[in-house]
């Protein structure tokens, strides 16, 4: 069907419609499933388990969306703050497991580099960016957002958008670097 993201969103919560429901999630998911791919860095199962959870809270507060965005944007700051605390939970189960070593780092298994590899897969090595790197590179570059943009969804500044870019190319150019000159 053509039916506008407005009129399905306004049927759903009427009705509570699945087939609207369903409209809304074929138009969008295809969409956001490869930026989740990219944000939980590679791994399928948990870019599922984000897209699920974003489609849940995304129900749950639909009422209040103020269309101030595109439906596809407010999505994508849900799938982002999804991972946002799905990062500080791996992340604290990280510190449990790897106790600061008294030096101010946290020692434990980060990447491995992968010297079997005989020819450059550019999405795995954006997958070993930082999170925060990894996010911007695929707002900015891949899906087309602007750094204003981004700051929202992230809720961080132009300015630390830009500078986490600049970082993010600059790890990504050094890991090309490296793994070219691999036997």
């Amino acid at each position: 069907m053509d039916d506008s993201d407005q009129r399905l969103v306004k049927r759903f919560l009427r009705t509570k419609d699945e087939t609207s429901f369903r409209q809304l999630y074929r138009r969008h998911t295809p969409a956001l499933y490869p930026l989740a791919i990219r944000l939980v860095g590679g791994v399928e199962s948990d870019a599922q388990d984000a897209i699920q959870e974003m489609w849940i809270r995304a129900c749950k507060s639909l009422e209040r969306f103020e269309w101030k965005s595109s439906l596809r944007t407010w999505l994508t700051g849900i799938l982002i703050n999804r991972l946002h605390e799905v990062n500080r939970e791996q992340w604290r189960r990280h510190e449990e497991q790897y106790p600061d070593n008294g030096f101010g780092a946290v020692v434990g298994p980060y990447e491995q580099a992968d010297f079997g590899r005989t020819t450059l897969d550019l999405e795995q090595l954006i997958t070993r960016l930082p999170a925060g790197y990894r996010q911007v590179l695929a707002l900015h570059d891949i899906e087309g957002y602007t750094h204003d943009e981004i700051g929202a969804l992230l809720e961080i500044s132009a300015g630390t958008s830009k500078s986490q870019l600049f970082h993010a190319r600059r790890a990504l150019r050094a890991m090309l670097q490296t793994e070219t000159r691999l036997p």
